[in-house]
């Protein structure tokens, strides 16, 4: 009886385009309802984010393989790992040498790869590192997985998406529909957040967040919240903006320089990864916050809320109304993002 009743829930999930709720891979058990094989391979599995995220897509029942790689380290994980017993083959790989076999094949490619942010350090100072890495694994997808979706975590990603952009341009595979910064982890947050300021329970919670990934380009758009709550005042609203714009420095300083946000970042990235394989399974109306080449703006790139299909963005959706002090955070925004996205473009054309 509990396992009929798990197995329609399961098909119940797989046939929904809302991925708010990421109840379904969190569950233990197989679905017979026939979905399309999907590989997806994490590059920087071996690091903070990187372990946690693939025990989770380990769990999530549209993944039917999945590739583990780092530069050291990987073995153990995928060991470990695959002796989850859920339907999906686990297969590690390290050194450069083996990256190409890892990404052959990749339905989706999920970059976590880089080196945490540490107390002082904002998500800028990390640039000179994770560009970088950012850029050649860029080069090795372009090569053995072109037509992969990439969903790129690794920080700063107001800058790593646009330098991928450039690779792949170079390259000539670059498709805009297919590379995400995921920025979910934005939005987890700032549902969290509001749920417990307004009272209310925080699975029904949305919030979109939309701007960059970093600092005050992270635009929570409370005024178009649902459910609304009518009991949050302006001064409410604005600490709940700061708070979700200083997220990350809220964990770095919780952990006192022994790490970041990295479980929080491993489920938010997870949510992120279902909601494309939903997309690419055809499952209709999938629609997430992410970091993607826009129109909806004068700035090249920027987070909004996007349709996600059988092609990767199947329509970037408009902002919608604003608040006042929404609208005053979009231009506060605009020039730091527009630096970042202009220093991605110089890394990647003269490294």
């Amino acid at each position: 009886m509990k396992a009929s009743m798990a197995m329609r829930s399961v098909r119940s999930a797989l046939r929904s385009g809302s991925s708010s709720s990421p109840s379904h891979f969190l569950r233990r058990c197989y679905c017979s309802e026939s979905v399309p094989e999907r590989k997806v391979a994490i590059l920087g599995a071996a690091g903070g984010i990187g372990q946690p995220l693939a025990l989770l897509m380990k769990i999530n029942p549209l993944v039917s393989n999945l590739a583990l790689y780092d530069i050291a380290g990987t073995p153990g994980v995928a060991a470990d790992v695959s002796h989850v017993n859920t339907i999906s083959q686990v297969a590690g790989f390290m050194g450069e040498d083996q990256l190409g076999k890892a990404l052959e094949g990749s339905d989706v490619v999920i970059i976590p790869a880089g080196v945490p942010r540490k107390p002082g350090m904002t998500r800028d100072d990390l640039f000179n590192i994770n560009a970088g890495i950012v850029k050649s694994l860029c080069i090795a997808i372009a090569k053995y997985c072109p037509n992969a979706l990439v969903n790129v975590i690794s920080n700063p990603v107001n800058s790593t998406v646009p330098i991928a952009a450039e690779v792949f341009k170079k390259a000539g595979t670059f498709d805009e529909k297919k590379l995400f910064g995921v920025t979910t982890l934005d939005v987890v947050r700032a549902k969290t957040f509001y749920a417990a300021k307004a009272k209310v329970p925080v699975s029904e919670v949305n919030v979109p967040v939309v701007g960059g990934h970093a600092g005050i380009t992270i635009l929570p758009l409370f005024s178009q919240t649902t459910p609304k709550s009518n009991n949050l005042s302006d001064e409410d609203i604005q600490a709940l903006t700061k708070r979700t714009q200083d997220g990350g420095t809220e964990v770095v300083e919780a952990k006192a320089g022994k790490g970041s946000a990295t479980l929080s970042m491993a489920y938010a990235g997870a949510i992120f990864a279902d909601a494309c394989l939903k997309g690419l399974n055809g499952v209709p109306e999938v629609v997430e916050c992410s970091y993607v080449q826009s129109s909806i703006t004068e700035l090249p790139f920027f987070s909004s809320k996007v349709r996600l299909g059988k092609n990767g963005v199947e329509e970037v959706l408009g902002l919608g109304p604003l608040s006042d002090y929404e609208k005053e955070g979009l231009e506060k925004l605009k020039p730091e993002l527009k630096a970042s996205i202009e220093k991605g473009i110089k890394f990647a054309a003269q490294s």
